[in-house]
């Protein structure tokens, strides 16, 4: 399919500077008062669009994704929600821009937004989404959608004060919902139809191509 990109080649994090800017206010104390802001919005705008940037790294010969922390427990994709009407990769750029683009336009780097690699659906005003609009629902109150970023070689990043960017491996996040919720923990899923090229790792392409013939390791039967 024209545009589908299933290979990746990602770069060690030691590539990349990180530094900070000024800090971002947060809008809500806690959840409660984040799905009360949502509703609120909802009434007036309709079925909430947001945008997040999957961004990958490598560390210790396996891949990591980059995670912004806020306070001790709470981690989640660089990205947001989008303006009414605002085009999703034009938006998405956007809030990279404001979460880790530096404030010195010298520094800073244009952002290569990839294709979509997931999209969830919120059918009520909590925690819970799903990667599909569930039949019974007719209204649903956002679609979430994953987008692949590709960084370059190497580049400057800044986080808000308030903030920390983490790479986090792909073994940590696994199934772990408890820590880093049922999106995140996904992505080990939704990454491993790509072939992950680790540039400059002695294990430079992390999944080799099966033979034609079935599993690896397994010669075609004739007769």
């Amino acid at each position: 399919m024209a545009g589908i990109q299933n290979a990746i080649t990602i770069y060690p994090v030691a590539n990349y500077n990180f530094g900070s800017k000024a800090a971002k206010t947060e809008k809500d104390t806690n959840v409660q008062a984040r799905l009360s802001r949502w509703e609120e919005k909802y009434k007036k705008e309709g079925v909430r669009r947001s945008v997040d940037a999957v961004l990958l790294v490598w560390e210790h010969n396996h891949p990591h994704v980059l995670l912004l922390q806020l306070g001790t427990s709470f981690f989640k994709l660089p990205g947001g929600r989008l303006r009414p009407g605002e085009d999703e990769k034009m938006g998405l750029r956007r809030k990279l821009e404001n979460n880790l683009s530096p404030e010195a336009a010298s520094l800073a780097h244009p952002w290569d937004i990839g294709q979509c690699i997931a999209t969830y659906w919120r059918p009520n005003f909590d925690m819970t989404l799903y990667p599909y609009l569930p039949a019974h629902i007719t209204r649903p109150k956002e679609v979430k959608k994953l987008y692949l970023i590709s960084l370059p070689e190497k580049c400057y990043l800044a986080v808000p004060r308030n903030a920390k960017l983490i790479a986090v491996p792909l073994f940590e996040l696994y199934e772990n919902t408890a820590r880093f919720g049922m999106v995140i923990s996904a992505l080990p899923h939704i990454l491993s139809r790509f072939k992950l090229t680790l540039a400059g790792s002695p294990l430079a392409i992390l999944q080799p191509e099966t033979p034609s013939g079935g599993p690896e390791g397994e010669q075609q039967q004739s007769g």
